[in-house]
């Protein structure tokens, strides 16, 4: 359903002055102040080095990585997936911004989009088992009494959001039908399961208690639930089925609620389950997330990532546990985290741990039996070598590769030092095995990246002959989607130019002039038949009045589309509204302007102490537009000039003459250049 036409113009405006953009962004991302902006990893892909830069006093974010770019809203349009009025109400949310909405009638729940029921359905779920936990006979004698059970209060049960499901063929479909939620989203999400051959439908989760599974923004994904009879049959946990809003392997049970406080301690504890990690945050340990009824996947350790590179993994300390902690140590080294272990007693969990000896001894336990990960590992698979000489081998090779996981060369140094003392071999032959390892690695990741680019080229090649009306083989090595025409109104867009060169410098920094600084007042004084006066005018009008009297127009496509908004702006309003390109739904040209609006270098705070400061363009603007206007006046001169000398060879007589008036009126203009003492303002300006 869209909301745009609820809410005026008056609280969108509320909503958009009340928002901080680096409060917003951090709630997902692990910002660090950098100067004036706030930078951190990319949310929209996996990166090591940090990238993503914040700009608080513009509203902006830029991606120097992939390319992803705009403000608050787009923000959390790109990363939530929201619709445009959905992020304004989780902003308006956010800041207690009050928006007055009609109720949605069962027309409306109807005709809003398939994506938006799913999501809607999942809280509309979530609150009625959370209801029944309570307000039901058969929710507080079963369910809550469980959850009591376990040695969960009150306080931690609605703080996940746990609930009951009803021990009945069909109660929560049933309710959820009457409240105007169709068959096709309630099978969607999984709530509902459907029997083709009998036409029945019947509850996914009934008689289990229920633990939503939250984005890191807080929307209910999907759920768990934990079977409480004593059906042998019956599974222990079911979960919700993949879905467009639900993917397991790329959620963390508990993140929502964790992640705050994993940027705060630097440092998140991976558990086994859901009621691990409920106990974990009872107890003190808000920093710990588990994963979602999946091996740990490298998705889910990029969102820890985000957050925080050093993971401790907790873990049972029976052998089905110390085989899910071996699993999932190289994943984790090889994304760079800094990995560390805690096993505990056997026939122990993090759970049992904490209700037997409480929260104090569970912290004391976790601070002082914490294990180096790659050392645990090499012990354990120690215990079964013995003498054997070839187990001994495979050992040293095994330690090796996962050594060579590790980026950090002193930190791969003293693994190695420590281990090759532990296997009794000499750290020649382990840094032997761990280069040997290492390039094995490389080569491995660089075949498929050379796999996967070939890939891209053939489908990008399969895509243009689709567009121009020449489809490949039937038997051609391609995905479905390279074989799909291009939109009706493509010709209407502007074609993407990846490889297009990167503007100049004195074009990129006319640009900056007119995005930075374009409504910045100037002064200049002049001479006249009557003295000196003084004239003021804006930065933009310097620029536009100087580059439109000479007839000059910019090299660079995307450069020139900004100059020619910025012009436009200045014609029918005066001033320019930077405001129109972050928002602008050309994704190409939105990236490129933020990305010339967002200042990635700043001075070192070691300077400042010892009283060292550079220049700021705002402490000479005039001299600094003066000079920009001038530089690109004479390098564009030269290169149309160089231009139409090109065009020159082959032209036919009568094309030469004009191509030679040309020429010479640029030069001309040139020679003016020398002479130029300030800037005329064209009068309409």
């Amino acid at each position: 359903m869209q909301f745009v036409s609820m809410i005026d113009q008056e609280t969108i405006q509320r909503i958009m002055d009340a928002a901080r953009i680096e409060e917003v962004i951090g709630d997902f991302v692990s910002l660090k102040k950098r100067g004036a902006n706030h930078i951190g990893c990319c949310p929209f892909h996996n990166e090591k080095t940090p990238s993503f830069y914040v700009s608080p006093s513009k509203g902006i974010f830029k991606c120097f990585g992939c390319g992803k770019a705009g403000d608050v809203v787009k923000f959390l349009m790109e990363h939530e997936h929201y619709t445009y009025p959905e992020a304004l109400r989780w902003l308006a949310d956010k800041y207690n911004i009050e928006i007055h909405e009609e109720e949605q009638s069962d027309e409306e729940k109807q005709r809003q989009t398939e994506r938006d029921g799913l999501f809607h359905v999942s809280e509309f779920a979530q609150k009625y088992f959370a209801d029944l936990l309570y307000n039901d006979e058969m929710g507080r004698a079963v369910g809550l009494s469980y959850f009591h059970s376990r040695g969960l209060s009150d306080e931690i049960i609605k703080r996940f959001g746990l609930g009951y499901c009803l021990d009945e063929w069909s109660a929560f479909t049933d309710h959820a039908l009457r409240n105007g939620y169709s068959d096709t989203v309630l099978e969607k999400t999984g709530l509902t399961i459907y029997k083709e051959e009998t036409g029945k439908k019947y509850d996914r989760f009934r008689g289990r208690v229920m633990f939503p599974i939250y984005s890191i923004s807080g929307r209910v994904l999907g759920f768990s639930g934990r079977v409480l009879s004593s059906e042998k049959q019956a599974a222990k946990y079911v979960n919700s089925p993949d879905s467009d809003i639900y993917n397991k392997s790329r959620i963390l049970y508990g993140l929502f609620q964790a992640r705050t406080a994993i940027a705060k301690a630097n440092k998140c504890y991976l558990v086994e389950g859901n009621v691990d990690v409920i106990s974990m945050h009872q107890s003190g340990v808000e920093n710990t997330v588990a994963s979602c009824g999946t091996s740990l996947t490298v998705e889910q350790i990029r969102l820890i990532k985000r957050y925080t590179p050093n993971v401790t993994v907790l873990y049972d300390g029976d052998s089905a546990g110390i085989k899910a902690a071996l699993r999932a140590i190289d994943l984790l080294l090889a994304e760079g985290m800094h990995v560390r272990l805690v096993l505990f007693p056997d026939g122990e969990d993090p759970d049992s741990y904490a209700q037997k000896y409480g929260s104090t001894q569970l912290q004391d336990y976790l601070a002082t039996h914490e294990d180096n990960f790659i050392m645990f590992k090499t012990r354990v698979q120690m215990a079964g070598v013995g003498n054997d000489p070839i187990r001994k081998a495979e050992l040293v090779s095994e330690t090796a590769r996962t050594i060579a996981l590790v980026a950090d060369m002193l930190e791969r140094a003293e693994y190695v030092r420590q281990c090759s003392q532990m296997m009794h071999v000499s750290e020649d032959v382990l840094n032997a095995a761990v280069g040997k390892a290492a390039v094995q690695a490389r080569n491995k990741a660089y075949e498929e990246a050379r796999k996967a680019e070939s890939g891209d080229r053939r489908t990008a090649t399969a895509e243009r002959k689709a567009d121009a009306g020449e489809l490949p083989p039937p038997d051609a090595d391609l995905p479905p989607e390279a074989f799909t025409p291009a939109p009706a109104d493509a010709a209407t867009q502007p074609a993407p130019q990846p490889g297009q060169a990167a503007p100049s410098p004195v074009e990129r920094h006319l640009v900056q002039l007119l995005l930075d600084y374009g409504n910045e007042m100037l002064v200049q004084t002049v001479e006249t038949d009557g003295g000196p006066q003084e004239r003021q005018f804006s930065v933009a009008q310097a620029i536009v009045s100087d580059l439109n009297s000479n007839g000059l127009s910019l090299s660079h496509q995307l450069c020139q589309r900004i100059y020619e908004q910025c012009a436009l702006m200045l014609d029918m309003a005066g001033r320019i509204d930077t405001q129109r390109f972050v928002e602008s739904p050309d994704d190409q040209l939105r990236a490129f302007a933020v990305s010339l609006m967002v200042d990635t270098y700043s001075l070192c705070e070691s300077w400042r102490d010892k009283g060292i400061y550079t220049p700021k363009i705002e402490d000479n603007l005039l001299r600094d537009v003066l000079d920009t206007v001038n530089t690109f006046k004479s390098e564009r001169i030269a290169q149309m000039v160089g231009e139409l000398r090109e065009q020159l060879r082959g032209a036919d007589a009568d094309t030469q003459y004009s191509l030679l008036q040309q020429i010479n009126q640029y030069q001309a203009l040139g020679r003016q250049l020398g002479q130029a003492r300030g800037i005329v303002i064209n009068p309409r300006h």
